[in-house]
């Protein structure tokens, strides 16, 4: 458990950066769209978001060749609003605040406290979140859940447990893991759903058609690792940050290397499993 108790520093710490009482009540200015809170990192996707349709893709003529990762996408990059760039203690509500202040075991009221910002600000410094300042974004809700989901994988039950693969997918957590039987055999992973309007499909699917290499030639965007559950919805990799504001176009993204080894583990026939909704953030 994380306990609120081991994140906050001990007692009589003194915090040059600590706003003033009832500077904590405000949430993020209309408009104010969420940035990566360091310069330079959180590169957008390349070109774009998922290209995702509902009908099945079209059968490539020739090989494109779809590029590698340039470098290892540091993911713990969280997105802040432009209010709060450069803040030590951002006294801002954050998009995920109720659902941190759950985890990390707060009083859960959806508004962001001196004592919530402190105990958010070291729960990011120990998981290495860019900028430790106490913002509650995608990032720290994506990592605060896998790491719970880590001690306690599926507290509801909601995936159906069979002699076969399944790919369980929760949208409620954007999580995911395969499991046969009770055994799980592909580690849950931080993963990216349909945003509104784009929704993934939920309930049953059967992995139909698998494309290593796949590129869009609807989008002029490369897909790696695609395997196509849904029509035109698919596990895929994505280049650049996972955790972001805003959802996919319906297919279920994956970062490259933990999309490269669920290549390794699904096979076409494979059932997939998917419950819940993506949170509003």
């Amino acid at each position: 458990m994380l306990l609120a108790a081991l994140l906050v520093p001990p007692a009589g710490t003194a915090f040059a950066d600590a706003p003033e009482p009832g500077a904590f009540a405000d949430a993020p200015a209309a408009g104010d769209a969420l940035v990566p809170g360091v310069v330079g990192a959180g590169r957008a996707e390349y070109p774009m978001d998922t290209p995702d349709q509902v009908l099945p893709p079209l059968q490539p003529e020739g090989d494109v060749p779809v590029p590698e990762p340039r470098e290892e996408v540091d993911e713990l990059v969280e997105y802040l609003p432009r209010s709060v760039l450069g803040a030590a203690c951002a006294a801002t509500t954050g998009t995920y605040q109720r659902q941190v202040e759950r985890l990390l075991e707060l009083p859960v009221d959806g508004r962001q406290s001196a004592a919530d910002c402190r105990a958010i600000r070291a729960f990011q410094a120990k998981e290495k979140i860019k900028p430790a300042n106490g913002y509650a974004g995608p990032v720290t809700w994506a990592r605060a859940e896998l790491l719970a989901a880590r001690r306690n994988l599926d507290p509801g039950r909601r995936c159906p447990a069979r002699k076969y693969a399944v790919a369980c997918v929760d949208l409620d957590r954007q999580l995911m893991w395969v499991k046969k039987g009770k055994k799980v055999t592909f580690e849950v992973v931080n993963i990216r759903s349909g945003r509104a309007g784009y929704a993934t499909r939920t309930g049953w699917h059967s992995v139909y058609w698998r494309h290593k290499d796949h590129w869009s030639s609807i989008y002029e965007s490369p897909m790696p690792f695609a395997q196509f559950f849904s029509g035109g919805q698919a596990f895929h990799s994505v280049y650049g940050q996972l955790a972001t504001p805003t959802g996919s176009r319906g297919c279920v993204n994956l970062s490259y290397r933990k999309a490269e080894k669920l290549w390794n583990v699904l096979r076409k026939g494979d059932r997939v499993y998917i419950w819940g909704k993506r949170p509003a953030g």
